[in-house]
């Protein structure tokens, strides 16, 4: 993240809370614990594992197919 205030600095940061924000919206949880719970599942079952990145160059795949490929990558490099 950059500057303060900076939406061009800090892209990505921004794109990932509006998503965030869309997806929970304005709901209210009992306590803080299931509301981290809750956005925890939300990163780990649909942010990182079936979003698809909407750009060639990622390939349309997924975070966590983009990370494996970059690992296979590595490991026939090394």
């Amino acid at each position: 993240m950059g500057r303060t205030g900076s939406c061009f600095d800090n892209a990505a940061a921004e794109s990932f809370f509006a998503l965030l924000k869309e997806e929970i919206s304005t709901r209210q949880w009992p306590h803080r614990a299931s509301a981290r719970a809750e956005i925890f599942a939300f990163i780990e079952t649909f942010y990182n594992r079936k979003r698809l990145r909407r750009h060639p160059v990622w390939g349309y795949l997924t975070p966590l197919e983009t990370w494996h490929r970059l690992e296979q990558d590595h490991a026939l490099a090394a």
